[in-house]
């Protein structure tokens, strides 16, 4: 894989994707359907998953793509996939709270190498470089030209004093008494994928999830994350979460800073 052309179209189809997005998000209605698992699926959903699968496919038709709207790729076997979650946090969408992403990434041998995470609403998009840094690009966000970009690095974090980054619109009891272990200075909400982003930026230190996701939910964040020095591991046993998992389910995890000295559900 030549990581420098994959990371030009990643990043490319997701502020395209975006783009369109945006068009339906600002329109006056859209149209909003269920899926057979009940959870919802607008026009925006469809129209950048058929965007981003249409550029993936002519881009790099050897490798096995899986994408949340497209049922018949979940039964995808590969050692090495792109995933993508065409728009996630479907909830902020309808609901116009911002807290939207686009996410693209590769998965190799079960870890996620490569990633974008794009929140157009919000004007913040993150990546991985070709050598697997992360970096945020600070708009205007055009699809050929590249704007400025800086660095990010996870922080070093206090565990006398933590920043916790949780789910808007999953948050329960559960996660409160994990949380609840640590000694939190201050904690913020936000939807989708950008709680990885938050913690690779340094603005949070720790991101528990206990609650169902899909692979594709978070294999763009964590590759972002992992990029910027941080760790994404499973709540049960502290290992590293995996990719490639039977039907791309993942179990309860953890996201932090390296430092944050975890415990025990």
């Amino acid at each position: 894989m030549n990581y420098s052309d994959l990371m030009t179209v990643l990043r490319s189809l997701a502020i395209e994707a975006g783009d369109k997005i945006m068009e339906i998000y600002n329109a006056d209605d859209f149209e909003v359907k269920t899926k057979s698992d009940a959870s919802p699926v607008t026009e925006a959903d469809e129209a950048a998953d058929a965007l981003i699968s249409a550029g993936l496919r002519k881009a790099f038709p050897d490798v096995a793509l899986v994408t949340e709207e497209q049922a018949a790729s979940h039964s995808v076997e590969a050692k090495t996939f792109l995933i993508v979650d065409p728009l996630d946090g479907t909830k902020e969408f309808i609901n116009r709270r911002g807290d939207f992403t686009v996410n693209i990434a590769l998965v190799e041998d079960g870890v996620p190498t490569r990633g974008v995470v794009y929140a157009p609403a919000r004007e913040r998009m993150f990546y991985t470089t070709s050598v697997g840094h992360s970096v945020e690009e600070t708009g205007p966000f055009d699809a050929a030209t590249v704007g400025d970009t800086k660095d990010i690095r996870v922080t070093s974090p206090d565990n006398s004093a933590l920043m916790v980054v949780a789910s808007k619109s999953h948050r329960d009891q559960a996660t409160d008494d994990y949380i609840n272990k640590y000694n939190v200075k201050d904690m913020r909400s936000a939807g989708s994928s950008l709680k990885f982003c938050l913690v690779a930026t340094g603005e949070a230190d720790i991101y528990p999830r206990l609650g169902r996701t899909m692979e594709w939910d978070t294999a763009a964040g964590h590759a972002v994350l992992s990029g910027a020095g941080g760790h994404v591991v499973r709540f049960d046993d502290h290992t590293p979460l995996t990719y490639g998992k039977a039907e791309f389910a993942n179990p309860f995890f953890i996201a932090y800073a390296p430092g944050v000295d975890l415990k025990q559900g």
